[in-house]
C-alpha cells in the first residue's frame, strides 16, 4: 500500500510517534512506513534531534519568554505548511502538546533531582546530629568521671603525697592521692613529660626499710588522657610512691636509672 509521503509527514503523526502518544497499532504503522520510505525515517530522526535540543534548552526556571523561544526553535527545526492552512493549525496543536509534555517531563525530572538532593542534605544533617550527640555523650561522661575523681581527691580520708623530680628528670613532678580505707590511689601525672614511643610510666608502692618496691600499675594511654589522672588499686602498707619509665608492658622491678618522681608518705 503506497502513501503520499509528504502528506503523511505533514500530518503530525510522526511527532506523536516520537512523543509516545500513539496506540500500539499506530506505532507499528509508523515503523512500517519508516522502513519503506527513507524520507519518513529521516524525518523521525530530525524530530528526535529536535526533542533532544529542546530538552537541553528547557528548564523549570525559564523566563516568561522561554516558551516563545522554544516555539521559535521548533519553527527552525520542523517545517510548517503555509500560513492559514488547516494542516498547519492541526500540526502546530500537536507540537504544542508535544512541547508541553517535554516541559512536564523536564519539570518532573528537576523535582526528582531536587528531592534526591534534599534527602541527601537531610541524611547529612542527621549524621552531623548523631556526631554531635556522640560528642556530647562523650563529654558528659568525661565530666562525670572528672567530677567523681575530684570527689575522691577531696575525700577526708585521702592522704596527699607530693612526688618530686629525680636525677633523670629534675623538672618532673606528680601527686598521689591515697585512700587507704578504699585501697586505691589516684596519680596526678600532669607534671610528667609524655613518654617516648615503646615506653610507659609504672607506679611503685615502696617499703623503705629494707627498700621493697611493689608495682601497682601502669599509666597507660598517657598521651590520650587529657586530665592525666589515673586511678590504681593499692592494698599495700605504702611508705612512699615512685614513678619510673619502663618498656611497654611494665617491668618486674623498677629501673632506678629511669626514676622520674619519688615521694614519701607523711613527708
Amino acid at each position: 500500500m503506497s502513501i503520499d509521503v509528504k502528506e503523511y509527514i505533514a500530518s503530525g503523526k510522526l511527532e506523536l510517534y516520537v512523543a509516545g502518544a500513539l496506540s500500539p497499532e499506530e506505532n507499528l504503522e509508523v515503523q512500517h512506513y519508516a522502513i519503506q520510505y527513507p524520507e519518513i525515517r529521516k524525518e523521525i530522526e530530525e524530530i528526535e534531534k529536535a526533542v533532544l535540543e529542546l530538552t537541553k534548552a528547557a528548564s523549570p526556571k525559564m523566563p516568561q519568554d522561554g516558551f516563545a523561544k522554544i516555539k521559535a526553535e521548533i519553527d527552525d527545526v520542523i517545517p510548517f505548511t503555509p500560513e492559514g492552512s488547516k494542516t498547519k493549525r492541526t500540526t502546530w496543536g500537536n507540537y504544542l502538546g508535544w512541547a508541553a509534555s517535554i516541559l512536564l517531563a523536564v519539570g518532573l525530572f528537576w523535582m526528582y533531582n531536587e528531592n534526591a538532593k534534599l534527602k541527601s542534605e537531610i541524611e547529612l544533617t542527621n549524621q552531623e546530629k548523631q556526631s554531635l550527640e556522640d560528642i556530647l555523650s562523650e563529654t558528659q561522661e568525661e565530666v562525670t568521671t572528672t567530677e567523681s575523681l575530684l570527689e575522691d581527691i577531696r575525700d577526708k580520708d585521702v592522704t596527699v603525697i607530693a612526688l618530686g623530680g629525680q636525677t633523670v628528670s629534675p623538672e618532673s613532678y606528680a601527686k598521689a592521692y591515697w585512700n587507704k580505707e578504699e585501697q586505691k590511689v589516684i596519680i596526678d601525672a600532669k607534671g610528667l613529660p609524655e613518654p617516648p614511643d615503646g615506653f610507659t610510666y609504672q607506679v611503685w608502692s615502696l617499703k623503705l626499710d629494707p627498700l621493697t618496691p611493689t608495682s601497682i600499675g601502669l599509666l597507660d594511654d598517657f598521651a590520650s588522657q587529657d586530665t592525666k589522672l589515673f586511678t590504681l588499686e593499692n592494698a599495700n602498707e605504702s611508705e612512699a610512691f615512685g614513678i619510673t619509665l619502663e618498656p611497654e608492658g611494665g617491668s618486674e622491678t623498677p629501673t632506678l636509672e629511669q626514676l622520674y618522681t619519688l615521694g614519701a608518705v607523711g613527708a
